[in-house]
């Protein structure tokens, strides 16, 4: 198990890289898409503020992942967090090819029931329906999970239609020059964006790599070592850098002609949106929250020019993600276990 675990680990790391040209990549395509900045310029500032994200950016949504699952030892609990790891890389990098902004944080999270419910049956998912049926409901679980997803993706559609709805009223009657003002704060809502996205994204892998400890035996404890966050910040910040270019295609140009404003109105809801669920220790999406307020700022500006068949596959990617990761997820363990002798 100790081999186990040590793949594990460096395959939490190379998830993080993955996910920084799969997620990351995704807040800088409104920001260079509007020529608000120029393709190296805007990759290094998402890729420096994920950077400081991912070591200011706390433990709470590391935490919740560390809650979603509870296997008894020499139930396989290392082959679950190995297959789940094995399932979102792949995902990633399928859905990176075909230029498909899915989600990270939603493979990772169907990895990890898929390979659970194999290995230890429904009950080893903390769903959170009784706590939030309780007398004191409470947010716990895959139940916080989805309750994230679904108003992050509504705050960063319904926040970005309005808000564009309203720049558009106020900016009526602006001279063009102006674009030069709404750059300048395109720079501190993408910075933002990255930040927070930072501060929420990586810790899904710091999560996974305390639960390998714990498993594997190295921590009684399942906490977040100083050399993890490090690992991941800077793991984060290079996927950033090197790919990503299909998915900044896919959100800067094939929905709609994005121009400074767009791009504004849609980072300004998008970092509300993950700001919220980080302080809130939820693991949401950023492609999901930004892809969404895209839409949301192409339906206010004009819903004719929007590409609604390139939404729909989108939206068919995220909705997909979970289950069919799970299913993957699944027969990978009922492969593997025999294999390792769990």
């Amino acid at each position: 198990m100790f081999v186990i675990a040590i793949l594990t680990i460096l395959l939490a790391l190379a998830f993080t890289f993955t996910n920084g040209f799969q997620d990351a990549s995704s807040i800088a395509a409104t920001f260079i898409a509007s020529r608000s900045a120029s393709p190296r310029a805007g990759i290094i500032l998402v890729a420096g503020m994920s950077l400081l994200g991912a070591v200011f950016g706390g433990s709470a949504v590391a935490f919740t992942m560390v809650g979603l699952i509870s296997i008894q030892p020499g139930a396989g609990e290392l082959i679950v967090l190995f297959v789940a790891l094995v399932t979102a890389t792949t995902w990633n990098i399928i859905t990176w090819k075909f230029g498909l902004p899915s989600s990270s944080t939603h493979s990772l999270i169907g990895g990890l029931i898929g390979g659970s419910i194999v290995a230890a049956g429904i009950s080893s998912i903390a769903w959170g329906f009784a706590e939030l049926a309780g007398p004191e409901p409470e947010l716990v679980g895959f139940m916080k999970i989805l309750v994230f997803f679904v108003l992050s993706a509504i705050i960063g559609f319904a926040g970005s239609f309005v808000l564009h709805k309203t720049t558009d009223f106020l900016m009526r009657n602006m001279e063009r020059r102006q674009n030069r003002k709404i750059v300048t704060l395109n720079w501190c809502t993408a910075a933002l964006m990255a930040f927070f996205n930072g501060a929420n994204d990586p810790q899904k892998q710091m999560g996974m790599i305390a639960m390998v400890l714990v498993a594997a035996g190295f921590a009684a404890t399942p906490e977040v070592p100083l050399w993890t966050r490090y690992a991941c910040a800077a793991l984060m910040a290079l996927g950033t850098i090197s790919g990503g270019w299909r998915i900044m295609n896919t959100l800067g140009r094939r929905i709609f002609r994005i121009e400074p404003v767009h791009s504004f109105d849609s980072q300004f809801f998008s970092a509300a949106s993950i700001a919220l669920s980080t302080v809130a220790g939820a693991p949401v999406s950023s492609t999901h929250v930004i892809t969404m307020s895209v839409l949301g700022v192409g339906a206010a500006d004009n819903p004719r020019r929007v590409q609604w068949r390139v939404g729909r596959e989108i939206i068919i990617a995220m909705a997909i993600t979970i289950p069919v990761t799970m299913l993957i997820a699944g027969m990978l363990f009922l492969f593997i276990s025999p294999l390792v002798g769990s």
